[in-house]
């Protein structure tokens, strides 16, 4: 039985090339493209097993890039649950320029989800007699029924199980309304929910004490960039500024601080620590070039260098 479950409505295969410079109208020489498994709930999954927690990952999968998905899964002994959509499994795409050392990431559309498919991830995570975590995460279509969270959420509730959403948009703001245990969202996604522009650190903390308040959800993090983030709670704020390390790519960042969280928690951490340790494992990846997610070495190598 795994001990977190993750929910991936629309995964990818997230390719990373590189080019020597980027010209329009001319025919560009790339390296090998390095290509990984993507999507949130996926990315979570697989730090969470490369840390020593057993997680399977539940998706949609569809067509030609749908089978090379779950290939690359196998071939890094990540446990799945897939299940067959109509869609063509997305390809992202993240370009590395050598010669400014930037780089340009294209993110494909999430197509429509059918509620056949969506109520099949469902059913698929509720066969697991009772995970201690459920991970939503990752992009969503708008057009997503709340219905989909509120399944979730009473499933959570009935099995004492841990609900953590990390999505934008539409979708985090019907996935509030079931007061879940987490959510992640940046100074954007914040603002957003809020309808309040926020520009400091004493700015997110209101607002997501508003939340807390207004939605009961127990836990939110807020992600600061290289600042790090914050995690507030109905009676206390935690913060964690990681050290100075030379950034080769954020992608992934994030998906890797949620897993070091879930982590920490699970090990019996406190909240403080936890999201220390979270932004230890966001940092080592920012170690990887490309869309490579963090290893535990690094991890904890990094933990006592992260400053509450």
């Amino acid at each position: 039985m795994s001990s977190v479950v993750t929910v991936t409505i629309s995964p990818c295969i997230d390719k990373t090339i590189t080019v020597a410079q980027i010209f329009p109208d001319r025919k560009l020489r790339c390296d090998q493209p390095f290509v990984q498994p993507g999507g949130g709930g996926i990315n979570v999954a697989t730090v969470l097993n490369r840390l020593g927690i057993n997680a399977t990952a539940v998706f949609i999968s569809g067509g030609y890039a749908g089978g090379f998905l779950r290939h690359l899964l196998d071939a890094q002994h990540i446990p799945y649950i897939s299940i067959e959509g109509k869609q063509e499994t997305r390809e992202n795409i993240v370009i590395h320029e050598l010669s400014t050392g930037k780089q340009y990431r294209f993110t494909m559309p999430c197509g429509h989800t059918a509620e056949a498919e969506w109520r099949a991830c469902f059913e698929a995570v509720s066969l697991k007699t009772a995970p201690a975590y459920i991970v939503i995460s990752g992009s969503m279509p708008d057009d997503l029924s709340p219905a989909f969270f509120e399944e979730f959420a009473t499933f959570a509730k009935n099995k004492n199980a841990q609900l953590i959403i990390d999505t934008s948009g539409a979708a985090l703001k019907n996935a509030l309304q079931f007061s879940p245990f987490l959510i992640k969202p940046n100074l954007g996604e914040l603002a957003n929910l809020t309808g309040v522009e926020i520009s400091s650190a004493q700015q997110a903390e209101l607002a997501a004490k508003a939340l807390i308040k207004n939605y009961e959800c127990k836990n939110i993090v807020v992600s600061l960039a290289d600042k790090g983030a914050m995690m507030v709670t109905k009676d206390a704020t935690y913060f964690a500024k990681p050290p100075k390390v030379t950034v080769k790519s954020t992608v992934g960042a994030g998906d890797s601080m949620v897993a070091g969280i879930i982590f920490a928690i699970h090990q019996g951490m406190s909240l403080s620590d936890s999201l220390r340790f979270g932004v230890a494992c966001g940092t080592a990846a920012t170690l990887n070039p490309g869309t490579e997610l963090c290893y535990k070495a690094d991890a904890e190598a990094l933990f006592p260098k992260v400053i509450a």
